[in-house]
């Protein structure tokens, strides 16, 4: 590594994959309570399993986010980390606050609030977490080279540090109470974040591909204007039935429609570049998982999102399977891919070997992709016999459950390939190298 501070970001990827780890154990187990309703029914109940791999999920990303940025901003700006005692005093913060909420919500303290159940001194910890890791950035960035991947990174950053701020604001209209949750759960996933992972999809093109930084930064430009455009009113379409105005309906329809133009904007970006290059970089790995977070984003977000946005299709979907299908896939593929390329690309740098159990990652990409491939596919069809029966027939919800549990079966058992996939990731990452070579004798022609 050019520069030393670059190890900041090894403790975060470290932290970020035992939450994964754990993230997807309680997802499996949530998933086998579809399949056996009694299981640990008293102990942990289904909602306790289905709040921890929520918050999980987005903990571990966020701290895998951190880490991204602590590992690429040096590089970026061209100047050590401002303070790495400062990103580790961070890192410990954030950790004990998520660790915190996750116990609480073993023993019933929560605030009920989907995905934002954490107790409020708990959020006032995370925020101040997060302040310190922008300052820590921000500084960064400032004192050296600015790049457009580096004031993309910083911008969707701080929009997702202000949005977080309507977590602290509960008014006691249960509709402004919907509306300003939406604030944090859409615009963070469905705007914000994508610039976040604009900007490292396109820093790590410029490590792999060797195509010149001005040709991708004006990539970055135009998917990042895609995003703003279309995520912040496309919010619109989760206002449809929690009481605010019928304008909505148009507005959120039109716009969440369009979501799906960044999404392939980025895949037209990514498979351009990487053919524009023409290079054959020694990491396929993080290579695989490059273009595998684009194309998995773009169906998992973009297409599972457009099948149920508009007003008049989505008044019968709502709230089924349907929606479960899209979540699952669109986080996959837009953010747990994309950490686990970044963490593929980098952990051979800062281990300081390569090449690093490829193999081994590449099986883990294709069980895990072809998993959630395959749950997303269970989950819509369950969706549809759902919606049919449930919301065109009128049966009751738990009688048409009883008609779902093939399709639940058929999840748990993606859920489990999934699991094993995980397993076979961390072990490709921190377990012997089959061949260790020093970084420094395989290094890429450009850095990568």
């Amino acid at each position: 590594m050019k520069y030393q501070t670059q190890k900041v970001a090894y403790p975060f990827f470290v932290m970020a994959l035992v939450l994964f780890a754990a993230q997807v154990i309680f997802g499996t187990m949530a998933g086998l309570v579809y399949v056996m309703p009694e299981f640990l029914s008293e102990a942990m109940p289904f909602h306790i399993m289905r709040m921890s791999h929520t918050n999980l999920l987005i903990v571990w990303l966020l701290i895998g986010f951190f880490g991204a940025t602590y590992y690429l901003l040096p590089e970026e700006t061209e100047n050590e980390i401002y303070s790495p005692t400062l990103a580790y005093l961070q890192l410990a913060i954030f950790v004990f606050a998520g660790a915190a909420a996750l116990i609480g919500y073993q023993f019933g303290i929560h605030e009920g609030r989907h995905y934002l159940e954490q107790p409020v001194w708990v959020k006032v910890l995370l925020t101040i977490s997060f302040l310190m890791f922008l300052f820590n950035a921000s500084l960064t960035v400032l004192k050296g080279r600015k790049t457009a991947i580096s004031v993309v990174l910083m911008l969707g950053l701080w929009l997702a540090a202000i949005f977080w701020l309507f977590a602290f604001y509960t008014p006691d209209n249960m509709s402004l109470d919907k509306m300003y949750w939406w604030y944090i759960v859409h615009i963070w996933v469905e705007g914000v974040w994508e610039l976040i992972m604009a900007s490292l999809l396109g820093f790590l093109l410029i490590k792999m591909t060797g195509v010149d930084r001005e040709v991708i930064e004006k990539w970055l430009y135009v998917i990042v204007g895609l995003a703003l455009f279309t995520g912040l009113l496309g919010t619109g379409h989760h206002y449809y039935w929690i009481g605010t105005p019928g304008y909505w309906q148009p507005i959120g329809g039109f716009f969440s429609a369009l979501e799906v133009l960044p999404f392939f904007a980025m895949v037209v970006f990514a498979f351009y570049m990487f053919w524009r290059g023409r290079r054959n970089h020694p990491n396929q790995a993080a290579v695989l998982w490059t273009l595998g977070t684009v194309v998995m984003a773009f169906f998992g977000a973009g297409v599972w999102g457009f099948m149920h946005t508009l007003s008049f299709i989505n008044f019968y979907t709502h709230g089924t399977q349907i929606t479960a299908a899209h979540g699952h896939l669109a986080f996959f593929g837009a953010y747990v891919m994309l950490n686990l390329a970044i963490i593929s690309y980098a952990m051979p740098h800062l281990r300081g070997m390569q090449p690093y159990n490829q193999i081994l990652n590449m099986w883990s990409f294709w069980i895990m992709t072809s998993a959630m491939a395959f749950m997303t596919f269970a989950l819509t069809f369950a969706g549809v016999v759902q919606t049919h029966l449930q919301r065109v027939m009128g049966m009751s919800f738990m009688e048409v459950q009883d008609q779902l549990q093939l399709f639940y079966v058929f999840r748990l058992g993606a859920g489990i390939a999934v699991v094993i996939g995980v397993a076979l990731f961390l072990y490709a990452m921190f377990g012997p190298a089959r061949t260790q070579v020093p970084a420094s004798a395989a290094q890429a022609p450009a850095g990568g």
